[in-house]
């Protein structure tokens, strides 16, 4: 059966309908099935729920921050700047979190995804589980952290 989401109709792509595993049946799944048709499909479900929830709380700030009100305490207009000033650092980092979700939905569709960008290798699934934005396997990703610590770059 051929469905479409609004996404794919402004697209203009069809996709097929695939129910979709729960992560117990994923981690169940043989290592032979590594980044099959239904894991994508899992994987990309996933990271569309995250650009959304990322983008729902960046607009729900930027309502936070146009209801000031204000305040003749000095004490209290501090307390408030310095919450608009957390939200912010905070909304930074889902912006920059925002970008990795992106580039990994364009992994996908290129056919990348689940890959280890360094050696190829599979990146594995309980680490995407943890964290569907990984380029890299865990065994790369601390050769990388432990050449940062030792060489700083």
């Amino acid at each position: 059966m051929v469905t479409k989401t609004a996404k794919d109709k402004e697209a203009g792509a069809e996709t097929q309908d695939i129910a979709l595993p729960t992560e117990q049946e994923l981690l169940a799944m043989p290592e032979s099935d590594y980044m099959n048709a239904i894991q994508l499909a899992f994987f990309k479900n996933r990271l569309h729920q995250l650009e959304q929830d990322i983008l729902s709380n960046a607009d729900a700030t930027t309502e936070n921050l146009r209801d000031t009100q204000f305040v003749p305490d000095p004490a209290d207009r501090a307390t408030i700047e310095e919450e608009h000033a957390l939200e912010l650092r905070t909304r930074d980092r889902e912006r920059k979190l925002l970008k990795k979700v992106q580039q990994a939905i364009a992994s996908i569709d290129a056919g990348d995804y689940g890959w280890c960008e360094e050696t190829g290798e599979p990146i594995g699934i309980p680490r995407l589980l943890a964290r569907p934005t990984a380029t890299l396997s865990l065994e790369a990703q601390e050769r990388r952290e432990m050449r940062q610590k030792m060489y700083g770059d």
